[in-house]
């Protein structure tokens, strides 16, 4: 990220982005920039303005019912799109290190965006006991707002896990039948 963030001026500008870049068909509200990217809204605020003078992105609405979306007719979208795509990653140790404060886990795999088959339903999977759910979410969100876009997840008890995959579970076969990455697997698979 940080060589990123200084191609782009800020690691800021590069959240915010990300946020435009990934969710085209979004439109944002200034409040839930602020937390989709964890950023302040006072510095939203200026990166919007960078971004309007830019073109990518565009206003709707008024004062309080602003909107932003990205401005479909931008001109260098496409390869923005593409850069932004291609240089997006999340050091597998990041994820594993911020997972293990969640419970103890026994399977993570990245699937879907991590492996570039955007049309799998699960992102990321963890397989543990005593997961704290509220923690995961934390995580997750975290992970979002570095990101700029939503990570679809599913967590399960390792026993629930292994019922799942006896019975040939679709949403299992989803993740494991495509192209995924293992970061812990105690589980054996």
């Amino acid at each position: 990220m940080k060589p990123l963030a200084k191609l782009f001026g800020s690691p800021a500008r590069l959240k915010t982005l990300r946020l435009f870049v990934f969710n085209r068909d979004t439109a944002f509200s200034l409040p839930d920039i602020a937390e989709r990217t964890k950023l302040s809204k006072e510095v939203v605020r200026r990166e919007l303005t960078e971004l309007l003078a830019a073109g990518l992105v565009r206003k709707k609405g008024a004062n309080v019912s602003t909107q932003y979306q990205t401005n479909p007719r931008f001109e260098h979208m496409h390869a923005l799109d593409a850069f932004i795509r291609d240089t997006t990653s999340v050091r597998p140790r990041g994820i594993i290190m911020a997972l293990r404060k969640v419970g103890a886990l026994r399977l993570v795999a990245l699937s879907g965006f991590f492996t570039n088959v955007l049309e799998s339903r699960v992102d990321l999977l963890v397989v543990g006991d005593h997961i704290d759910e509220r923690s995961l979410t934390a995580v997750v969100r975290s992970l979002e707002a570095e990101l700029g876009r939503e990570v679809r997840y599913a967590s399960f008890t390792t026993e629930d896990f292994r019922y799942r995959l006896g019975v040939y579970d679709r949403l299992l076969r989803d993740i494991f039948d495509y192209p995924h990455r293992l970061l812990v697997d105690k589980i054996g698979l």
